[in-house]
């Protein structure tokens, strides 16, 4: 049976409009003479054998439609045309990566998690495809560099939104949402830490890529660094901080390691010296139980830790400054213990 087959994306749902043909995928448009050269049955040559149809012309094309949608930040149109090129190559890194990455791009809110999954999920293999395929040592260079920019691109979009909607959010019912903030703004750190940690797996023999992977890595320390006070497992964060910390210095010696507070008690931790000690364990277990229940108390909580963090860090070494908050802190401690707040080693809950 004769079919038509589209030239510009190798659809072959073409339909005749008003005397004219017209691809109903991409909309190009063919006259009724072009139709007719156009028309195929499976090509045979003279000795009856069938002669294979070259395509590499439609994959230019494509290619040229793809790149063109996504220089003009069209997602829809980028990934519907680089969703046509992995269907004719699969072997292709840009259209394996792109029809991810612009999908992630059109994300709603409620997606935000799942397009960070999703990109971090296809990096390792859209890097093994330029290790496998791009065979110029220059042009793998040049693929690689994209990919990271289009990481950390779509990482910081994906975690700017999550946090911009948490904020956003009525600070009576904020609490409500704080995980789902987490777990959005996770799936963006997780981006970064595979990305780098691929690319030192498979090009670390490239010299060049060494910063690549360190620039990526950094940017996940940096957001990951920005969630501790929101976190539970505050060590346990903070070890896998630590551990991308010195995957950096291994490249970049001079790195200076983030200041990790562990503690959300910033000021009583500079005071008593620990995060876990008796005093430090009241005062948590306060913030917890009381100030958390209600929502001027939560607003307290989220004001202290929007500002405790720059006081301590500028002065929480100073004798001065301890010795101005330890009389308050004391009276405030043997107050709530007075009270029944337990001093007894504690655990936070995420608020």
């Amino acid at each position: 049976m004769k079919q038509l087959i589209c030239e510009m994306c190798g659809s072959t749902n073409l339909i005749k409009q008003d005397g004219i043909f017209v691809c109903q995928y991409c909309g190009c448009k063919y006259s009724v003479e072009e139709a007719k050269k156009m028309m195929i049955e499976g090509i045979v040559d003279v000795t009856g054998s069938t002669v294979k149809v070259d395509t590499s012309g439609e994959l230019t094309n494509l290619y040229q439609i793809a790149r063109r949608a996504k220089d003009d930040n069209n997602g829809e149109n980028a990934a519907k045309y680089y969703d046509m090129i992995l269907i004719k190559d699969p072997t292709s890194w840009e259209a394996s990566f792109y029809v991810v990455y612009f999908k992630a791009v059109e994300c709603k809110i409620a997606q935000i998690q799942s397009a960070g999954i999703s990109v971090a999920n296809c990096v390792d293999s859209v890097l093994k495809l330029i290790k496998d395929n791009v065979h110029d040592r220059d042009e793998q260079i040049k693929a690689v560099n994209e990919v990271a920019t289009r990481c950390t691109i779509i990482a910081a979009m994906l975690y700017d939104g999550a946090k911009n909607h948490y904020n956003g959010i009525d600070i009576q019912i904020r609490n409500n949402y704080t995980q789902e903030m987490i777990d959005n703004c996770f799936a963006s750190v997780q981006i970064m830490y595979i990305l780098g940690n691929s690319i030192d797996a498979l090009f670390g023999d490239i010299q060049s890529l060494h910063s690549t992977a360190v620039s990526v890595w950094k940017d996940g320390i940096t957001k990951h660094n920005s969630l501790m006070s929101n976190l539970a497992q505050k060590e346990t964060n903070k070890n896998v901080i630590m551990e991308y910390v010195n995957k950096v210095k291994k490249y970049d010696s001079s790195y200076q390691e983030p200041t990790i507070n562990t503690g959300g008690c910033y000021i009583a931790t500079a005071v008593y010296g620990s995060y876990d000690c008796p005093q430090v364990w009241t005062l948590r277990r306060y913030r917890d139980d009381t100030l958390a229940e209600t929502w001027y108390g939560r607003a307290f909580i989220y004001t202290y830790y929007t500002i405790s963090p720059i006081v301590v860090k500028c002065f929480g070494q100073t004798n001065w400054f301890k010795n101005m908050w330890r009389n308050k802190l004391d009276h405030m401690v043997k107050n709530l213990q007075d009270k029944g707040v337990e001093s007894t080693p504690y655990k936070d809950r995420i608020w």
